[in-house]
Formats: structure tokens, C-alpha cells, sequence
């Protein structure tokens, strides 16, 4: 289920490495005909950006000891029919929209520096249906009861974007998506352990109705697979993947 990329999705915000036909000061002082070779680029920081309000992932992040500011945008999260099918596709696509649109933002503000934006999704799937955030009571008690007894996949998503511009019209930008998955085994479940757990108010901001590191824990058997995952950020993997993300300001 893991794949990686390394190009621009169509509604990426466009890169460049900004050049003009003008000669520039140094290329006048040159005496040999040779243009100087341009000095690389090394900032004595990395901004980390996560593109994500949920205080869930947020707080993974910070036990994971990384230095980090919040940036989030709205994006449209509808999914055209082959991507619905396709989860892990469609949390990927979703992914890389939340942060490619707060790079888009980034970028808008003449931004100088190095950056890694964040972004990520999460999907319940149960025998090919995704569940997303319930939109009424009566909508997450329906979840929950075709949850109980039975086992679903939790698939994260995160997209992580690289900014390099030492210059607001000097700007490079690349990015790698991937995907994990856990499986999530749920009790039987009651009607009364059902409405019990809808009064504690934690299903209508979560995927699946439930938040498996809060209440929703007494509904799980068990997990099998990253629990992170399940939470909302597989952070032992982006850690492991991105160490530089530690050393971020």
C-alpha cells in the first residue's frame, strides 16, 4: 500500500529556479568569460509546517520531540469515484491537497528560507466503504454498529513537501507521499455501550465515529499494526524517513 512520489500533482504551485537574460553584477566582474559558480543554498534552519489542525497530530509531533508551527488551509475533500475506491489513493490525493495548499500560501507571502510542510488524512474502511466524520448522532451510531464485531483498516496517508527558496522568486520544491495501514478489531458492542460512548462527545470530529486514544479504546480489542497510525500520523515512520525533521526551528 506504500507508495512514494516525487513530482508535482497538476495543482501543485509551480516551482522555479529564476533566471533573466539581464547580466548580473557578478557576471560582469568576470574577466574569463565564465560565469561564477552560484553558491548552494544552506539555511541555518528548517521551518516545519504541519497542515493539519488536529490536536491528535499535533501532539504526536510534539512527543516526538519535533520543532513545528501550525498552518492550515481549506481544501475541497471530495474524491472523484475511481480515488473512493481506491483509499489509500484517496487519502494520499487528500494528502497532498492540505499541503500543497498551505505551500501555495507559504509561497504567497514571499517566504525565505527552507521548509518542510506536512499534511495528512486518515480513512476507516470497512469491506470497501469508507467512513469519514459522522454528520449527525444518528450517522455515528450507524458506524458504530457496523463497526462492532468486526475488523476494519485505518489507512494514514502523509505527504511531506520540501520548500527551498533563498529568494521569493527563487524557488524549488519537491515532495514524497506515502501511506500505512493498521488493522482496527472492534468489540460486540451494545446498543446501551454504544449510545454510552456517543455521550461522551468524541465521534464528530473522527473518522469511524471513535478516537481509539481517548474512550474509543474500550470499544477496540486490539490493533494490529502502528497505533499511530490509527490515531492519525504514522510518526515512527516519518521520523525514520525524515530525520532532518528534528532539527527543525
Amino acid at each position: 500500500m506504500d507508495t512514494e512520489q516525487n513530482n508535482q500533482p497538476a495543482d501543485a504551485p509551480q516551482s522555479s529556479a529564476a533566471s533573466s537574460g539581464a547580466e548580473s553584477p557578478e557576471c560582469a566582474a568576470a574577466t574569463d568569460g565564465s560565469a561564477p559558480a552560484s553558491q548552494p543554498f544552506e539555511p541555518d534552519r528548517i521551518d516545519v509546517i504541519l497542515a493539519s489542525g488536529s490536536p491528535r497530530r499535533k501532539q504526536l509531533l510534539e512527543e516526538a520531540g519535533v520543532r513545528f508551527t501550525v498552518h492550515v488551509s481549506e481544501v475541497d475533500e471530495t474524491l472523484e469515484p475511481d480515488l473512493l475506491a481506491e483509499p489509500a489513493e484517496g487519502a494520499k490525493k487528500l494528502a497532498e491537497r492540505k499541503a500543497g495548499a498551505v505551500v501555495q500560501e507559504v509561497l504567497a507571502s514571499d517566504y525565505r528560507g527552507a521548509a518542510v510542510v506536512i499534511g495528512a488524512d486518515t480513512m476507516v474502511v470497512l469491506d470497501g466503504t469508507i467512513f469519514g466524520k459522522p454528520r449527525s448522532l444518528s450517522d455515528a451510531k450507524g458506524m458504530l454498529r457496523k463497526l462492532s464485531g468486526n475488523t476494519h483498516e485505518v489507512v494514514t496517508a502523509v505527504s511531506v513537501w520540501m520548500v527551498m527558496a533563498p529568494e521569493p522568486e527563487k524557488v524549488s520544491l519537491g515532495f514524497r507521499t506515502f501511506s500505512d495501514s493498521s488493522l482496527v478489531a472492534f468489540k460486540d458492542l451494545t446498543d446501551d455501550e454504544i449510545a454510552a460512548y456517543l455521550k461522551c462527545g468524541e465521534s464528530f470530529d473522527k473518522a469511524g465515529a471513535y478516537a481509539v486514544q481517548g474512550e474509543g479504546a474500550k470499544l477496540v480489542e486490539r490493533v494490529e499494526g502502528e497505533l499511530d497510525t490509527v490515531i492519525g500520523l504514522p510518526v515512527k515512520r516519518l521520523i525514520r524517513e525524515f530525520p532532518d525533521l528534528l532539527e527543525g526551528e
